[in-house]
């Protein structure tokens, strides 16, 4: 962590908080209330991307062009809606830490926030296990598991419709023992305000419309490669061929499945991002939210 970048992050929190020239809070119930809101979002969160953009090691390194005017728009014209957020990015890219730690971060906050990962579902191969004996087996003999068809996409989308209209939902949970069994309606989730959503599955086409927010993680090769193969080893007890074997795997339905996705990203995150910094970012966000007159 570079401490510039973090005392500057603290200076403009600060700043925001202490200012004596504070928005007095806007009237929602009518239009020209929410339109203040908007122009006041966008010029906020503009100055947040141009800090983040000098920092000596940038957490947004892409903002797609109409982001900030869209995101800011639907904020106000539809406020109860539930925030959806869905993450992406190639296998140890940092998806799941980036997820787990913006939420414990929202959380901080007093925000309800819910996790969904889109592995849960994974179609039930249990029976296609069986027949080859392993799952190794059964992906040597050509089975491609990162595919589109490999998912319940349709049960996903329904799911997550359900939660994006503030309905609870239950969801499958894919087990991770190699037996690849499907539990359908297993796991409960809330339909909290924001709902972070990650996995390959959250930009394929069937399902990237319904984010508010689609992020893109992104690491470089090598350093995906090194976490990859600690994660098999110490988590997965995969001896190191059959590791590598499957690394090559994971390059390859990274480069066909989930690369094209990058062009539908709002923002691109640094997947070696510092998590201190990344934190302020996020209570810089939530002080310009609720940091209002009257």
């Amino acid at each position: 962590m570079i401490e510039d970048d973090k005392d500057g992050l603290h200076h403009l929190i600060e700043k925001e908080l202490n200012s004596s020239d504070k928005l007095m809070k806007p009237d929602f119930s009518k239009q020209a209330g929410r339109e203040l809101l908007v122009l006041y979002l966008q010029t906020k969160l503009k100055q947040l991307i141009t800090f983040d953009k000098k920092a000596n090691n940038p957490i947004c390194t892409y903002v797609k062009d109409d982001f900030i005017k869209n995101f800011s728009h639907r904020l106000v014209s539809n406020p109860d809606k539930r925030i959806m957020i869905g993450v992406t990015g190639e296998s140890a890219s940092g998806k799941s830490t980036l997820c787990k730690a913006m939420s414990s971060m929202i959380r901080s906050f007093n925000m309800p926030v819910s996790i969904l990962a889109t592995d849960s579902y994974f179609n039930d191969i249990s029976d296609l296990i069986k027949e080859y004996g392993t799952f190794d087996a059964l992906r040597d003999n050509g089975y491609d598991i990162d595919s589109p068809e490999s998912f319940q996409l349709d049960i996903l989308k329904q799911d997550l419709l359900a939660l994006a209209d503030g309905r609870d939902i239950y969801a499958p949970e894919y087990l991770p023992n190699g037996t690849g069994v499907s539990v359908p309606k297993s796991k409960f989730v809330p339909s909290n305000k924001i709902i972070i959503v990650e996995g390959m599955a959250t930009m394929y086409e069937e399902i990237k419309d319904i984010f508010d927010i689609k992020v893109y993680v992104e690491t470089d090769i090598e350093i995906r490669k090194e976490r990859f193969l600690h994660r098999a080893f110490t988590e997965r007890n995969q001896d190191i061929e059959n590791a590598k074997k499957h690394w090559n795997y994971i390059l390859t339905a990274g480069e066909k499945y989930i690369q094209p996705s990058k062009c539908y990203a709002d923002l691109v995150f640094n997947g070696c991002l510092n998590m201190e910094y990344f934190g302020q970012l996020l209570e810089y966000i939530h002080t310009i939210t609720n940091n209002f007159k009257g």
